[in-house]
């Protein structure tokens, strides 16, 4: 029970550990936000302020591998997650010429109708994106009435926008279309190329995407199935080398 002299009214404002400031500066400043803070000695402070909310961070522990991407992280809840992904990677496109879709820094793919999605900053901080009317139980293990190489796109999705888990996600596409693909229609195969696409990319395995951009080129796709295709990755621009030419 609250006291009758405390005011619920509180705000909360994220302090993540930072190894990477001048790249986190960048970074930030490139999304849109504003610096309200910036110092590295004697000690390391950055605040940034956007929209209707605030990040900090501060000195990272020692031993720290932002690789592991296990650093921290917070959830920001919103209204409407959709319109902040793009935003974010209208401001990727502009300042890199891109969606930054591996490595760090990166953002996750947003599915239409998904609700969240996750930045991952320079120091391997997790900043997820949240619906706030997003269901309590989701489903994460993929819908059981979903079938063949559907089923493994969805597995594929979970694994990537609620687990960050681009390996798993890669080994299930891989081992899907090859179980799967004799039996799936043409667009659903197209999409697991594409994804494979993307996943490869991200797990900066590069010498893998001829491979699976090679057969994709193949497809003769509608222009309704090009767009199917393209809405599998987050970064439909990974797929210009490889998209087959239009009728």
């Amino acid at each position: 029970m609250l006291d009758e002299h405390v005011q619920p009214n509180e705000t909360i404002v994220p302090l993540l550990p930072c190894v990477a400031p001048k790249e986190t500066l960048a970074f930030w400043r490139a999304l849109g936000f504003a610096v309200t803070y910036e110092q590295t000695k004697p000690y390391l402070y950055l605040a940034f302020q956007w929209s209707g909310f605030d990040l900090h961070y501060g000195r990272a522990f020692s031993g720290i591998d932002p690789s592991e991407e296990t650093t921290g992280g917070c959830l920001v809840m919103v209204d409407a997650v959709a319109s902040y992904h793009a935003v974010f990677t209208e401001a990727m496109r502009r300042e890199y010429g891109k969606v930054l879709a591996k490595g760090l820094p990166r953002i996750t793919r947003y599915r239409p109708g998904a609700s969240r999605f996750t930045i991952m900053d320079p120091s391997g901080n997790s900043i997820v994106f949240i619906q706030r009317d997003e269901p309590m139980e989701l489903e994460y293990g993929g819908s059981k009435q979903l079938q063949g190489l559907t089923r493994v796109l969805d597995n594929a999705r979970i694994l990537r926008e609620f687990k960050n888990d681009d390996r798993a996600a890669f080994r299930a596409l891989n081992s899907g279309l090859r179980r799967h693909g004799d039996s799936a229609s043409a667009v659903e195969r197209a999409m697991a190329l594409a994804a494979l696409i993307e996943v490869s990319t991200a797990l900066a395995e590069p010498e893998r995407v001829p491979g699976w951009g090679t057969e994709l080129q193949r497809f003769d796709l509608t222009e309704e199935e090009r767009r199917q295709v393209e809405s599998a990755v987050s970064d439909p621009t990974l797929l210009e080398p490889w998209m087959p030419p239009r009728a």
